[in-house]
C-alpha cells in the first residue's frame, strides 16, 4: 500500500494535479466498482457521487464533456 501510495504522489506532482487524489486498497474495490476496464473517465463530487461517468475509453472519451462536469462540481464548491 506504501508504494501504490508513493506512485500516485509522484503522478500528482509530475502531472500537476490540484485536485484531491485517493488511492484504491489492495483489493481494487474502487476499481472493480467504477468499471475501469478498459478505462473511464469519472468526476466524483464532493458528496462522493458519481457526478460524471465517461464512455468506455479511448474511442468514446469525450474531455470537453469531462471537463465541464468537473467545472459543475468546482463552482458547486
Amino acid at each position: 500500500m506504501e508504494e501504490r501510495i508513493e506512485v500516485g504522489q509522484s503522478c500528482m506532482v509530475k502531472l500537476a494535479l490540484e485536485m484531491p487524489a485517493v488511492v484504491d486498497e489492495m483489493d481494487d474495490a474502487i476499481a472493480k466498482a467504477y468499471a475501469a476496464v478498459p478505462e473511464r473517465l469519472y468526476v466524483v463530487g464532493r458528496d462522493g457521487r458519481v457526478a460524471y461517468k465517461g464512455g468506455v475509453g479511448p474511442m468514446f472519451f469525450k474531455p470537453a464533456e469531462w471537463e465541464s462536469a468537473i467545472g459543475r462540481v468546482l463552482a458547486e464548491g
